[in-house]
């Protein structure tokens, strides 16, 4: 049904409605997109760049990318590439054809269009956990994910304004039957947040629904929805060198509606890619280039991005490892490379530990640090990841905003700001070699703003934490949860559109959701 202008204000757009969570439960810093001001760092050289733009091309050439999907391979035919069975060879000037077509940045705008996002144009955004099928607190230890779990992981990601977009769901809820699991979680999702959300490319039912209560929720029409991106889908190719079917189809479904498509190949090191990091970067490229090339032959001009995920793995035991210097090295190549192409860029905030404690932080740090220094535009997974994407953890997450938080101030203006009243001469005159600087003027109008409060960490001695009684940090950090939860306000959204988004998934419930048999 087309919706109107009038209904569209109904569901909740003007920002003087909008109420917020009580400001009273966590002192953080406001809404805002991060620029990242910083210079990337470029370990390639120009030689470097192109001998790895050339190994990506001749795997396209030479060996091929496997697409499981039969509509993908009648395209790829169409444009005169080599189809071999499943197998495709694409030639590098068709392959730079179709990323000339490719935008440079793009927005996403989700219900409460106060929460848009830019991708590209050196943004660095944030998001929840997404994905894993274990929870992890403080309270239960690690157990199975469930809808209550969810929705408390989803009141985080809408709670914290340093989170700007809701993923996957930030924990598999098992107890919901997998037909109809994206149809609880996206009412969920939709109603409990108001920030830009995914869509999981497992089959056309899925991204159908998904796109059509997202529509639902910003009270669109077809033709509104379709005229601008409002979410998007990311996928992973299944290394090595393979795509697979229902993903190329959800986003082949997502780009001829108007929405955004991100190819974020998972390369391990040594198990799904090269043991070298030149190898693993180049053959990432290889398998998301080749899907995007794809998209914009299909759709010249759709929004697309390139992400990474390579890592390197315990070559004892196979398993992966996260925030290492391989993780963060690889990263920071792919920036360049997606500088190279003219794609904005995902990566992860990820860690290996299997609890919040000081190994999660650091490999998160090294993780989330990296990201900074690649010029990524999109942080998946930048709060509440544990044990490889296998749990998801509220302190965690509460953890991880802290972290977020300091990176976002780290880029704040002022900082670096260098006029007279920065270089505060008067200030150093009044001072002078025997007083400080605590109670002058210059000091105290400056204090509000000067540092970042946090709300995880208080930055006092030994001493007088003790004595406050204070708690580890993991602890205060499931306090923060606590009072979060407890005062958590839903963004406001129209009886009449919150009701439409209920009858259907009503109704998609009775006609069984979507097939489990892929």
């Amino acid at each position: 049904m087309e919706q109107t202008a009038a209904r569209r204000r109904r569901s909740g757009g003007q920002a003087g409605n909008r109420r917020r969570t009580d400001p009273a439960a966590i002192r953080q810093m406001p809404w805002r997109l991060p620029v990242n001001t910083d210079r990337p760092t470029e370990p390639l050289t120009a030689e470097g760049i192109a001998a790895i733009h050339d190994g990506a091309m001749r795997i396209l050439e030479e060996i091929g990318i496997e697409f499981l999907n039969d509509e993908a391979l009648a395209l790829f035919r169409q444009a005169g590439m080599t189809v071999e069975g499943t197998n495709v060879r694409m030639g590098r000037d068709f392959v730079a054809e179709m990323l000339a077509r490719a935008p440079g940045s793009f927005t996403l705008t989700p219900r409460n269009p106060e929460r848009r996002l830019t991708l590209g144009e050196r943004h660095i955004l944030f998001g929840n956990v997404s994905s894993p099928p274990n929870y992890w607190s403080l309270e239960t230890g690690k157990v199975t994910g469930t809808r209550a779990r969810c929705r408390e992981l989803l009141t985080l990601t809408q709670a914290f304004n340093c989170i700007h977009f809701a993923g996957g769901y930030p924990v598999e809820p098992v107890d919901i039957h997998a037909s109809v699991r994206h149809l609880d979680v996206l009412f969920d999702k939709l109603t409990l947040t108001d920030k830009v959300v995914h869509a999981y490319s497992l089959g056309a039912e899925r991204v159908e629904d998904v796109m059509e209560m997202v529509r639902i929720a910003g009270g669109l029409s077809h033709a509104e929805f379709a005229a601008t991106p409002r979410m998007y889908t990311n996928i992973n190719s299944t290394s090595p060198l393979k795509h697979d079917a229902p993903m190329i189809d959800g986003c082949l479904r997502m780009i001829r509606r108007g929405q955004a498509a991100i190819v974020a190949p998972f390369t391990l090191a040594g198990a799904m890619a090269p043991v070298t990091m030149a190898g693993a970067v180049a053959q990432s490229i290889a398998e998301a280039l080749s899907a995007i090339a794809l998209f914009q032959y299909v759709v010249p001009g759709c929004p697309c991005g390139i992400g990474t995920f390579t890592s390197n793995v315990d070559m004892k035991s196979g398993a992966p490892a996260f925030g290492t210097p391989e993780y963060m090295r690889a990263t920071q190549m792919t920036g360049q490379m997606a500088r190279h192409y003219g794609l904005p860029l995902r990566a992860s905030g990820v860690c290996a530990a299997n609890v919040p404690d000081g190994q999660a932080m650091w490999e998160t740090s090294n993780s989330l640090w990296s990201a900074v220094q690649a010029g990524v535009n999109l942080v998946y997974h930048a709060a509440g990841w544990l044990e490889g994407g296998l749990i998801a953890s509220p302190e965690k997450f509460v953890m991880d905003c802290e972290v977020i938080q300091m990176i976002q101030r780290y880029f704040e203006p002022d900082l670096v700001a260098t006029g007279p009243d920065e270089i505060a001469l008067e200030a150093i005159r009044e001072v002078g070699p025997e007083g400080h600087f605590f109670g002058i003027d210059h000091t105290q109008a400056r204090y509000e703003r000067a540092f970042h409060q946090p709300f995880v960490s208080d930055w006092r001695n030994f001493e007088a934490w003790e004595k406050d009684g204070a708690v580890w940090t993991a602890e205060r950090a499931q306090r923060v949860c606590k009072r979060i939860l407890a005062t958590f306000e839903p963004p406001p959204m129209a009886e009449g559109i919150r009701d439409e988004l209920a009858a259907f998934v009503a109704r998609r419930k009775e006609e069984g959701g979507a097939p489990t048999d892929f």
